[in-house]
């Protein structure tokens, strides 16, 4: 996000600034190895408009259809906001959906949100996996 952006507390928004683009905040591990022609998609980067799935406002849905890509494993954060939207908006757009579930984490501003979050995913089609199963 820019340091402006409009989910911010300070710009009336729900959250605390994160994922500041330039900081360590928003920095992928080091641990991370990417190929060299990796392609990072980047969402809610106009500091007026907020964005919580990896879909909206972006060329994601037409690279990876472009790619041959017919279904998506989905981790990260949070459970009850990104990830959610973000997997609704892959099935909408006709993808198959792994849900890693030991790799999300939710925010809960209400308790259980994140449960109900993964039971909305389910729900809509995505199936729950683990990176034990995957790698099994």
């Amino acid at each position: 996000h820019p340091p402006n952006h409009c989910s911010f507390r300070a710009r009336g928004g729900p959250w605390p600034p994160h994922c500041i683009a330039g900081t360590p905040g928003a920095a992928f591990p080091a641990e991370l190895r990417l190929p060299g022609d990796a392609t990072i998609i980047s969402k809610a980067t106009q500091p007026e408009a907020d964005a919580y799935s990896a879909f909206q406002d972006t060329s994601l849905a037409a690279l990876l259809r472009w790619h041959g890509v017919r279904r998506l494993l989905v981790g990260g954060l949070a459970t009850d906001y990104c990830v959610l939207n973000t997997v609704c908006d892959a099935l909408k757009e006709g993808f198959g959906v792994l849900l890693l579930t030991d790799a999300i984490r939710a925010v809960d501003v209400a308790p259980g949100d994140g449960q109900r979050a993964e039971s909305k995913m389910r729900q809509a089609g995505a199936v729950p996996v683990t990176a034990e199963e995957l790698m099994s």
